[in-house]
């Protein structure tokens, strides 16, 4: 397994995919879906920290082989959402999204809820950086 890229070799040559790219790949997919309100950069002093929907590789971990790869997306989801419902939409929409763009074998895909997301939660971190 190679962890810097997945690596193939044609007659013409070699095309390598990064990490980062099925990373990016698994974290615009899972985002897409409606209900998640964001990736989550981890646990950090115990507060799940809500990234902006720019930065699609955090909240991404993958392993990629040669041919497989295993995808663990750490989110946060919109209060009122089914979380079983959405997780398993999520599933599906990484693994289409990654077996299309990349000809990869997307072997798992592990959703890890970290929060929920409340509609007040945004406006008031909205009126918080304003007043500062």
């Amino acid at each position: 397994m190679d962890t810097a890229a997945d690596k193939k070799t044609t007659s013409l040559g070699t095309i390598r995919i990064a990490d980062e790219v099925v990373s990016i790949i698994a974290g615009l997919a899972a985002t897409e879906v409606d209900g998640v309100a964001g990736m989550s950069g981890g646990l950090v002093g115990g507060i799940a920290e809500i990234l902006g929907r720019k930065n699609f590789s955090k909240g991404v971990k993958v392993e990629v082989g040669e041919q497989e790869a295993a995808i663990d997306l750490y989110l946060i989801v919109k209060y009122g959402v089914r979380i079983p419902d959405i997780a398993l939409i999520i599933q599906e929409n990484v693994k289409k999204a990654i077996e299309t763009m990349t000809g990869l074998r997307v072997v798992e895909v592990n959703v890890h809820v970290q929060g929920v997301a409340f509609p007040d939660e945004k406006q008031a971190e909205e009126e918080i950086v304003r007043v500062r």
